[in-house]
């Protein structure tokens, strides 16, 4: 690699195995004791919408040009399917499908 020490490397790579095997192993040991208060809930809820739109407005775009309709479009088929609580497999296959397909048939 240019530039990069893997030494270095390893480290932030072991940094971030140990944060998330630390975070997951917190949820599991500390969940059944932790109610989490309503209001989270609620805000997690919408962040959940805001992180779909988001990533909707974006695939819109290619740089500072429009990337054309058929992405959007595989993207908010996506975001249906997983608001309907799809696995996220599935999410993947049904935004791809949609995707292609629009592509397939000559709308880009």
């Amino acid at each position: 690699m240019n530039g990069v020490n893997m030494g270095d490397m390893l480290l932030a790579v072991g940094v971030l195995f140990l944060g998330t095997y630390g975070l997951r192993l917190g949820g599991v040991l500390l969940g059944k004791r932790i109610k989490d208060p309503e209001r989270a809930i609620a805000i997690l809820d919408r962040g959940v919408i805001v992180l779909l739109m988001a990533v909707l407005v974006m695939s819109c775009f290619d740089g500072q040009d429009f990337a054309g309709w058929a992405r959007p479009a595989g993207v908010a088929a996506g975001g249906l399917a997983a608001l309907l609580k799809a696995p996220l497999l599935v999410v993947l296959v049904v935004a791809l499908g949609v995707t292609a397909g629009l592509r397939a048939v000559g709308i880009q």
